[in-house]
């Protein structure tokens, strides 16, 4: 397609655009499938024995992981708030990706992409209230480390909220 853009003589900014906006596809994606990762996968928080996330908790004994379930652990409600911000986080970036591509066929020429922004900074508030209360609430007088998935979370944190902000900045090109 870039190609045909070039052999066609067209100007390089629609070259431009177009990466751009690939570009912001690509970043979008990145951030949905880390989100996806951090909320599936079980790795937030690891000791020796134990490896901890926000469904389960699994105890190695002898040479076989064991699930347990988190109810008892913790205090229920903030279990319930990280879970539930996890999942919101997922939902609305992958909102946000379809509402990006449909205004993009919709959207008047001029206009910015707000309500993808919107979804987005909303996704950025989710992940990181569960992250913070996370970080804040379990694992205070345990030994151990965070995980891979809990890293993931904020660096989601991160992408989400760049995200947004391009968004809500990002205004159709008008030809």
């Amino acid at each position: 397609m870039c190609l045909e853009l070039i052999a066609k003589g067209r100007a390089p900014s629609q070259l431009v655009t177009m990466l751009v906006l690939a570009g912001i596809v690509v970043l979008h994606i990145t951030a949905i499938i880390m989100l996806l990762v951090a909320t599936i996968d079980n790795a937030w928080w690891f000791t020796d024995s134990v490896a901890t996330d926000v469904w389960g908790r699994w105890e190695l004994a002898g040479s076989a992981w064991h699930y347990t379930n988190l109810k008892g652990e913790y205090a229920e409600e903030y279990l319930q708030v990280v879970q539930a911000g996890a999942v919101l986080a997922c939902i609305f970036s992958i909102l946000g990706l379809f509402v990006f591509v449909a205004q993009l066929f919709t959207l008047s020429k001029g206009q910015r992409f707000t309500f993808s922004g919107v979804l987005m900074l909303i996704s950025c508030l989710c992940v990181m209230i569960a992250a913070s209360i996370y970080t804040d609430i379990f694992h205070k007088q345990d030994q151990g480390w965070f995980g891979h998935s809990f890293i993931l979370a904020w660096i989601s944190f991160v992408l989400t909220f760049i995200l947004g902000v391009i968004y809500v900045v990002l205004r159709k090109k008008s030809e």
